[in-house]
């Protein structure tokens, strides 16, 4: 009788996972592909209003409204893993798949938990995408073809429940002007009696710490006693309860991320909580990483035991490079930001700077150098730049908007096609430079979203949203009215000719960025990655402006040729120099020969 793991990937025509040890594979051997399941393939209908009955504002169904379930599902998911290893892909990210509340907000500001960060119950798939059977089901086709599945998981906060009598949207209050140990804040009646604050993280303390009226009075309406899952998270002591976050000093860790319920963390029994609930998901599925959403705005001490009890739970379940990376949100280039997180929580950052350095970059409103200073940065992180070979790279996502979005707004004058030439540009610099690059759905198809949130969370399977679909896409007169699966795309294809060549070549992968050239302003970007086990080197020359590029560039003296993998390598005119010729937003990527 054949294994059910065989049999999913018999139907799916793919090899089975003894053919590829993906286990075995590091995170930076990775190309990850990020996706919105509810935006991606409706491939079973009937789930599409959650088992729910009604309107949309019970069901959260509206395929017409940008805020709303459209009815994508992880069957969808599972029929187009062909699509997205064609596009070569090794392993996929989904945002959440926990069950959400349907529908949150005010009165005429309703939208729905389609994306899956409005978590009741932290134990089962929502309804909307499929069953805890159909999850399953993906993951072991994922592994099947020897692809990785990323589980993105929340900690920071659950969906809006609790609600506090004194207001709705209530202000953040502050340690300072409302303690725990006072009624409604400073001069207050004296609660909690003997409570040392929160810095002592033990049961004895916080069993001190019942009534939680210091702040606000926050309560649970009559039916919500019990909405989420584990019922500990129905416990109003294990929230803040102070009121909603305004993102700066305390309130970033303290407060309500826009009304949701921020959790507190730093009690003992949400910390043992969560490390069952995710720990349990590793030992059922079997999963290979964590996205960690919001991660900042929790307190490091939680991360400090959470992380190494997850990598620990997931190498007891054969799991050796389990990959753990959070949201740390930052608007610049702010390499310092991100790698003390990094140091302090012990999860890796996603790599914001990255992005920003290569939207100044691409737009031509920076230099190259913006690209040296980024490297040069890697020294920050906990292992330096080794340590950062694994760092999750990217263009644009589902938060800041599409990477052609973010280049459009910086330069409003380009044309499509030189926005075309410049997001081709971006993601050979992404696929060939160091990190663990993550390909967001849909760019791939020149999808060209109208801003962040809502504007960047397009439909693959075929739009009714009229926002959506009145944006011609990039590199073709097609839109997102109708399917767009396209292997034939001309971004599909520089894609998946670059991620061939990132998995041919182990220097793409693990070799350090060492820059050759740079420019203060909009022109040459040149560098060498060598792999330390092999010795194989690459050298990469990018050209960021509109105007053709000639430069002698400084080369290792050992390099006597060069092999032409993309565009064309000229050989050094003498040791330790050659002559880089480009196109404008051109690009070559070259192999060396060495003595």
């Amino acid at each position: 009788m054949m294994r059910p793991l065989l049999l999913v990937a018999a139907l799916l025509g793919a090899a089975p996972a003894c053919a590829q040890d993906y286990r075995a594979r590091p995170p930076e051997d990775e190309i990850v592909y990020f996706l919105l399941p509810d935006r991606f393939d409706n491939a079973d209908p009937a789930n599409d209003r959650g088992g729910l009955s009604g309107d949309r504002l019970n069901t959260g169904y509206d395929p017409a409204s940008k805020g709303f379930f459209h009815g994508g599902d992880l069957k969808g998911v599972i029929r187009r893993l062909d699509y997205i290893q064609a596009l070569g892909a090794t392993a996929i990210w989904l945002t959440p798949v926990l069950k959400n509340k349907p529908v949150q907000g005010g009165l005429g500001q309703e939208s729905a938990g389609y994306h899956g960060y409005w978590i009741t119950d932290f134990t089962h798939v929502d309804p909307h995408l499929g069953t805890d059977a159909e999850y399953k089901a993906l993951v072991d086709a994922a592994h099947a073809r020897g692809m990785k599945v990323y589980f993105d998981i929340v900690i920071n906060h659950t969906a809006d429940v609790i609600q506090y009598r004194e207001c709705s949207g209530c202000a953040y209050r502050s340690i300072a002007d409302y303690p725990y140990q006072r009624r409604g804040g400073v001069g207050g009646a004296a609660i909690n009696p003997g409570f040392a604050g929160d810095a002592v993280q033990t049961r004895e303390n916080f069993a001190k710490l019942n009534d939680m009226g210091f702040a606000y009075t926050p309560y649970l309406a009559k039916g919500d006693e019990h909405a989420k899952a584990p019922e500990w998270l129905n416990d109003i002591r294990n929230y803040h309860n102070r009121g909603n976050s305004t993102f700066e000093g305390e309130s970033s860790t303290y407060g309500d991320f826009v009304g949701l319920d921020d959790v507190a963390t730093e009690r003992p029994e949400v910390l043992k909580g969560f490390i069952e609930t995710y720990g349990a998901w590793i030992d059922r599925y079997g999963i290979d990483g964590f996205r960690i959403d919001t991660s900042k705005h929790v307190n490091r001490e939680f991360w400090q035991a959470f992380v190494p009890a997850m990598q620990a739970r997931a190498k007891a379940r054969g799991i050796p490079n389990f990959h753990i990376f959070g949201e740390v949100m930052v608007g610049d280039p702010d390499t310092a930001t991100l790698a003390r997180y990094n140091a302090t929580d012990r999860y890796q950052p996603l790599d914001f700077a990255f992005t920003w350095t290569m939207v100044g970059a691409l737009s031509a409103e920076k230099g190259t150098d913006s690209l040296t200073r980024l490297f040069a940065d890697d020294a920050l992180y906990q292992g330096g730049p080794r340590a950062a070979l694994s760092l999750p790279t990217f263009l644009g996502n589902h938060d800041n908007g599409r990477f052609v979005t973010l280049l459009r707004q910086r330069r409003r004058d380009m044309s499509d096609a030189e926005l075309l030439a410049r997001v081709r540009l971006g993601h050979a610099l992404l696929l060939t430079l160091r990190g663990t690059p993550v390909l967001y759905y849909g760019d791939e198809q020149g999808f060209n979203g109208d801003g962040g949130d809502q504007d960047a969370r397009e439909d693959m399977f075929g739009s009714q949203v009229a926002s959506y679909n009145d944006n011609r896409l990039l590199g073709t007169d097609a839109s997102t009215a109708t399917p767009r699966f396209d292997t034939s795309h001309p971004l599909f294809t520089e894609i998946a000719a670059l991620t061939k060549l990132r998995k041919a070549h182990p220097a793409l992968r693990r070799g350090l960025t060492v820059v050759n050239a740079d420019s203060k302003t909009p022109g040459l970007f040149a560098a060498t990655r060598r792999d330390p086990a092999s010795g194989e080197t690459l050298f990469l020359a990018f050209n960021t402006s509109q105007s053709p590029v000639e430069a002698a560039v400084a080369i290792d003296p050992a390099i006597t040729g060069f092999g032409a993998l993309h565009g064309r390598c000229a050989a050094p005119g003498a040791p330790g120099s050659v002559r880089v010729t480009l196109a404008p937003l051109d690009y070559v990527i070259c192999l060396a020969e060495t003595k």
